[in-house]
């Protein structure tokens, strides 16, 4: 199993969870070996999240919603940079 193919797989559940009708993500982690962040041991991970839930709202709201969401996985280190694409399902492509 890779190194975060579980924190992948908790991101993915935690927000299908919540409610998203479309997740995926992936693992940027290899991107940023030698960065200073990644020395914390938390991953990179990249979001694309569809849910009816961000209607009527702005690109930054999208963002912090998904990241409470996750927030335990930040706390205790498992995630150090999340990249976000939150789309509500007639925005997706």
């Amino acid at each position: 199993m890779e190194k975060h193919q579980e924190t992948r797989e908790l991101i993915e559940q935690t927000l299908r969870y919540w409610g998203a009708q479309s997740v995926k993500v992936t693992d940027n982690s290899h991107l940023h070996i030698g960065h200073e962040g990644a020395k914390s041991g938390g991953g990179h991970f990249a979001a694309m999240v569809v849910s009816s839930q961000f209607a009527g709202m702005n690109r930054l709201k999208r963002h912090r919603l998904v990241h409470q969401q996750v927030k335990e996985l930040w706390d205790n280190g498992r995630i150090h940079a999340l990249e976000v694409e939150a789309l509500t399902p007639e925005e997706q492509p």
